[in-house]
């Protein structure tokens, strides 16, 4: 695929800048780029939160919690990082909440496959269990439910992922995104859908006369941020507040042995910590657990109050992400060879590649680089087990990939064997066999379904940054500005700087000492994977401001996205 620079446009904002006039005027302009219209909407007090008992049906899931208070309560997860906080928000409250008997049970990815399975009902009727609690997954559990119904356990499903077309016979179901919901943000994370239940469960207990109850779910929304954060939700002005009460928890040192832990093995300060820190130092390493090894590990180290058994854990956790990416590094590299054989032209709309030699923990992020790449949506591929494929899809915008899913299955009811997922992120699973088949339907649903689909990867901008922003102060007001992330993106710039000094760093990675255009101070810049990139005299830069550390000295860098040669 010849590589091609991608158009950069201004985002256009949905109300006049001005109408924050009380705000630095480009942080303004920023803010009304992503459609906020009014102080309020930058409000992250707790008391702004949507009502905790707007969340429909949460009351009769208290209730089925508070009669099994004495009896043996198991909580489901799920094996990402989404799965391993919401899975320890639920254990560490209901244990401060008084439940006597509270276990959980994550399934291995490579022996049981993802949610509430017959086969893992079958493992946590070991235990006896009295009521089983899902979390992050469930919703699609339905012969899983099922099996637990026969063996009289009653199963309390908690999940955030889009319902099919039926739901699984459980006691109780909570899930803003099911259809009858009226619940206003239907973009909480799984651990989202955990708090609201735990501060729901938590009100009544003080209630009922337990001091303290309603406090302790808030003690734990370091977990809520994290979680949400590495699920890669929209951070919606509901998820903000979670988000942003959960970092200012960490940044305080308020915050729970394991994320300590994990912050620090990533080299990062706590006191200063972002959300993109949550998204790309600790929910990577998590991650790392569910797609090479046993989340429990993950899950422990979220559990447990003692610092040097929590760093024990986290050095376990470093050792796994660092396997982890040099696996990612090779299956990515392969991955490119068979894209970057075409062209833009002979691309498909929907792009699946597949390795026998691949892992299945590693073809979401596969996935990811390569949509990356060729910007439009990717399905990769490994072998499940015997016959069986396992592929992990992301989209793009504007193409809802779950929804892309659940119309080729419609079409070819025998093609997909189980999928499930969001707009931007679906798993399936597929007879190897149907592969070439299911190849063609996707890229033709594809166009049926989404003609207008724009594959040129455009770059949005919040234009040109004034060069007496380009400061460590301006820097440091941007980074707490957020938090950002999905549906809040972290402001981007473009502008012309002269390149005086450029090397090649890391592996690929390209070093830069820039002054603008017009004039003004020099300072430093990288450009991630681009070493090959031309940069003589002017260049044309999409670049975020960020602050660098080093040995102790802050400064202004710019983060460099794509560089485009003009002289």
């Amino acid at each position: 695929m010849n590589k091609v620079s991608r158009p950069v446009f201004p985002r256009q904002p949905s109300a006049p800048v001005d109408s924050l006039d009380s705000i630095d005027p480009v942080i303004s302009r920023i803010y009304a780029n992503r459609d906020i219209t009014h102080a309020g909407e930058l409000d992250y007090s707790l008391a702004k939160l949507l009502p905790i008992g707007s969340l429909e049906r949460v009351t009769d899931a208290v209730e089925l919690l508070l009669e099994h208070r004495q009896k043996h309560v198991m909580i489901i997860g799920d094996f990402d990082a989404d799965g391993a906080t919401s899975t320890a928000l639920v254990m560490r409250c209901l244990k401060g909440f008084g439940f006597s008997n509270v276990g959980y049970l994550v399934p291995n990815r490579f022996e049981f496959g993802y949610g509430l399975t017959p086969e893992i009902v079958d493992v946590a009727a070991a235990r006896n269990p009295d009521l089983l609690v899902t979390v992050d997954n469930g919703v699609s559990s339905i012969a899983g439910v099922d099996r637990a119904n026969e063996l009289a356990i009653k199963v309390l499903v908690t999940d955030h992922h889009l319902p099919g077309p039926l739901l699984p016979s459980a006691a109780v179901i909570v899930n803003p995104n099911l259809k009858e919901n009226h619940f206003k943000s239907g973009n909480l994370a799984g651990v989202g859908v955990a708090f609201y239940l735990m501060a729901a469960l938590g009100r009544r207990m003080q209630e009922d006369g337990l001091a303290g109850a309603a406090k302790i779910p808030a003690q734990f929304l370091d977990l809520v941020a994290l979680g949400t954060v590495a699920d890669v939700v929209a951070l919606d002005h509901n998820n903000r507040i979670l988000v942003n009460q959960g970092l200012q928890r960490i940044r305080s040192r308020n915050t729970i042995a394991g994320i300590q832990a994990l912050l620090c093995i990533a080299k990062r300060d706590v006191t200063r910590i972002a959300s993109t820190d949550l998204g790309f130092a600790v929910g990577p390493r998590l991650n790392a657990a569910g797609r090479l090894d046993d989340m429990s590990i993950g899950i422990e180290c979220l559990l447990t109050d003692d610092l040097a058994t929590a760093e024990k854990l986290a050095a376990d956790l470093d050792r796994i992400n660092r396997e982890r990416r040099t696996l990612e590094t090779t299956m990515r590299d392969q991955a490119f060879t068979v894209v970057d054989k075409m062209d833009a032209t002979s691309l498909p709309p929907c792009v699946c590649v597949y390795d026998p030699s691949w892992h299945q923990g590693i073809v979401g992020l596969v996935a990811s680089r390569v949509k990356d790449r060729c910007h439009r949506p990717v399905i990769a591929f490994a072998q499940e087990r015997d016959g069986l494929l396992k592929g992990s899809a992301r989209s793009i915008a504007g193409v809802h990939i779950r929804d892309l899913l659940e119309a080729i299955s419609t079409s070819n009811p025998s093609l997909i064997e189980k999928f499930g997922g969001h707009a931007m992120a679906a798993g399936l699973t597929l007879p190897e066999k149907n592969l070439r088949i299911f190849k063609d339907a996707a890229s033709g649903k594809l166009r049926e379904m989404y003609p207008a689909a724009d594959f040129s990867g455009a770059i949005y901008t919040d234009g040109a940054l004034p060069d007496t922003s380009l400061t460590l102060r301006f820097a440091k007001l941007l980074r707490d500005s957020g938090p950002w992330g999905a549906g809040f993106p972290e402001p981007l710039f473009s502008g012309r700087f002269t390149v005086s000094d450029r090397r090649v760093v890391g592996e690929n990675h390209l070093k830069l000492q820039v002054q603008p255009e017009s004039g003004g101070a020099s300072l430093a810049a990288i450009a991630f994977n681009q070493s090959a990139a031309e940069t003589r005299g002017v260049v044309e830069l999409a670049y975020r401001l960020d602050v660098n550390e080093f040995r102790g000295i802050e400064s202004p860098q710019l983060v460099v996205e794509q560089i485009v040669n003009v002289s």
